[in-house]
């Protein structure tokens, strides 16, 4: 099991050190100026690229670059925020998108798996029905129609929550995008857990557990549930990236000085700000290679089937 858990990191850093020059390089090409054209001239430019070796080889800037971030240093940026240190910048970010992504990642789970449940429990019946239509409604209202539908209503209507982001007062600020960004992970995992389960009610074994006398609580959690998780972690695992770095639209219209917004802002701005978008280029590529290593090392946890193959290999 150990070098099956040695060999996936290995894979995974591997991966992430390809995707990072691939981001590199396609983030060199790109069109466009990464610095403020209509406030600096073309000799100012032209000095600036030299200063940040901008005119170098691809190669050479990239061994470079990959030095500094081992060091945790992602440079500054060339637009956004007077050129302050993207760390510093990013790590703000990351605070407020990784808040309000956790708690709708939590809440879309819990409530998601719950109603997964009824609904299989009560397969056919007025609750399956009420859990289906729920779901379907989810995943088809985009998360910001659903925050702009809170903000009318408890914001405007009833003046309870903040209209815009107050980050002096976070949590409270933070429940309406986060309610909105757990509607379709809730959608999605309510879905999943009900057509999973009743085709695990359906199995052989199963029924051969109820043969022999097991029924009720007991023969959900111990054969039903945990074989029903193992497609709904798979379907959890890039849910849980897009709600870690929020979703653009929804920090966007919010105030939520997030990741996404950052990104926006980076590709929008007065010039594409090349340092911002890698340095989050880079984030989204670790944290869904990361998830996605911790789905493959939960499925030996989940699926005895997974440990038994792993230590056959390494026999």
């Amino acid at each position: 099991m150990l070098k099956y858990i040695l060999k996936r990191i290995g894979m995974a850093l591997l991966t992430l050190l390809i995707i990072t020059f691939l981001l590199f390089f396609l983030v060199r090409i790109m069109p466009g100026n990464p610095f403020p054209s209509e406030r600096m001239s073309a000799e100012q430019i032209a000095n600036k690229r030299a200063e940040m070796g901008l005119d170098d080889p691809i190669l050479t800037q990239f061994i470079r670059y990959m030095g500094n971030v081992l060091q945790g240093d992602f440079g500054k940026g060339t637009s956004l925020y007077n050129g302050a240190p993207i760390k510093t910048v990013l790590s703000t970010a990351i605070s407020n998108s990784f808040r309000i992504g956790g708690v709708a990642i939590v809440l879309g789970t819990l409530v998601g798996l719950l109603l997964g449940i009824t609904a299989a429990l009560n397969k056919g019946k007025f609750l399956d029905g009420f859990c289906t239509v729920f779901s379907i409604l989810g995943v088809c209202v985009p998360s910001y129609v659903f925050l702009i539908f809170l903000q009318y209503t408890f914001s405007f209507k009833i003046p309870f929550f903040p209209y815009f982001f107050d980050p002096n007062r976070f949590a409270f600020s933070a429940i309406i995008p986060s309610l909105s960004l757990s509607l379709f992970t809730m959608s999605t995992i309510a879905r999943f857990t009900r057509n999973e389960m009743v085709e695990v009610f359906d199995s052989d074994y199963v029924r051969l557990a109820e043969a022999k006398g097991m029924f009720g609580r007991k023969l959900v959690l111990k054969h039903v549930l945990r074989n029903a998780l193992i497609p709904i972690v798979t379907v959890l695992a890039p849910l849980v990236v897009d709600l870690l770095t929020g979703a653009l639209v929804v920090e966007k219209i919010y105030g939520i000085n997030g990741i996404g917004k950052l990104m926006v802002d980076a590709i929008t701005g007065e010039g594409i700000d090349y340092n911002y978008v890698l340095a989050l280029g880079i984030l989204y590529s670790t944290l869904y290679i990361g998830i996605m290593l911790i789905v493959d090392l939960l499925y030996g946890v989940l699926d005895p089937r997974i440990r038994v193959s792993a230590k056959g290999k390494e026999a």
